[in-house]
C-alpha cells in the first residue's frame, strides 16, 4: 500500500491536532503517511521529502506547524503537490501560525484551514482527490450527507426540550 496523502507536523507535540486528519483518512480508507519534519531543525530532510513527494505518489500534503509555522510554505516551495497548511495553536492563539501560513508569495500557494483545523484539512484533501475518483466522490457525498443528518437529528432532539417560553 502506497500513501496518497502525507501528514507532516513540525514535532510530535502537534500529534493531538494532526491525528484528526489521520482519523478521517482512515475512515475514508485512504493510505497516508505521518512524519515529523522541521523547517528549522531538519531543513535537509524537509527538502528531500518535498522534492520526492510526487515520485512517491503523494497527491496532497497536509502540513501542520505552530509558532513561526514555515513548514507548509517551505514544502510548497519545493513541490508541485498541493499543500494544505494547518496552523497549530502553540502561541498567540495560533494567530502567528495563521499569518506565517497564509502570507505566501505569489506562485507558492498554501491552502490554509482554521487553527487546529486538521479535520478540515483532511476533508479538503479528500475533495481534491475526489475530483478524479468517482468512488471517493461518492464516499465524500455520503460523508457530507451524514453531517446534514446530524443536524436534522439535533433539531429533533431540541424539539423535545421544553421551556415555558420556548415556541418550537
Amino acid at each position: 500500500m502506497k500513501p496518497k496523502v502525507s501528514i507532516i507536523m513540525g514535532s510530535t507535540s502537534d500529534l493531538d491536532v494532526m491525528a484528526k486528519a489521520a482519523k478521517l483518512l482512515e475512515d475514508f480508507e485512504i493510505p497516508f503517511e505521518m512524519n515529523a519534519l522541521s523547517a528549522h531543525r531538519t531543513p535537509e530532510a524537509v527538502e528531500i521529502f518535498a522534492k520526492g513527494a510526487k515520485d512517491k505518489g503523494i497527491k496532497v500534503i497536509i502540513a501542520g506547524a505552530g509558532m513561526a509555522a514555515h513548514l507548509p510554505g517551505v514544502i510548497a516551495a519545493m513541490t508541485p503537490i498541493p499543500v494544505i497548511g494547518v496552523p497549530i495553536n502553540a502561541t498567540l492563539s495560533g494567530f502567528d501560525s495563521i499569518l506565517a501560513i497564509l502570507q505566501m508569495p505569489p506562485g507558492i500557494p498554501v491552502a490554509t484551514v482554521a487553527v487546529n483545523g486538521a479535520l478540515n484539512a483532511a476533508i479538503l484533501a479528500v475533495q481534491m482527490m475526489a475530483t478524479g475518483d468517482e468512488i471517493l466522490m461518492q464516499k465524500l457525498i455520503e460523508y457530507k450527507e451524514g453531517l446534514k443528518q446530524k443536524i436534522v437529528k439535533a433539531n429533533e432532539e431540541l424539539s423535545e426540550i421544553r421551556y415555558n417560553f420556548k415556541t418550537n
